[in-house]
């Protein structure tokens, strides 16, 4: 097994759904342009109030990706 080296980046992820949807689409995103991702982490969970209703979700999530050997 050999070591690997790692870089952790920060996304932000939106959603009118749910916060769920919200990470997913940071990550579905950043899968299109950058490769080997392999794990997240949720930084930060944000949202925007409106009329007394939540009307929409925001995550910051860090995403770790391996460096190529």
């Amino acid at each position: 097994m050999s070591d690997h080296v790692y870089k952790k980046v920060e996304l932000i992820g939106s959603s009118k759904v749910s916060l769920t949807e919200a990470i997913e689409t940071a990550i579905s995103r950043a899968s299109k342009t950058m490769r080997n991702l392999e794990w997240f982490e949720v930084d930060q969970i944000r949202g925007h109030i409106k009329d007394g209703a939540v009307a929409h979700y925001q995550v910051v999530v860090k995403v770790g990706f391996r460096i190529d050997d």
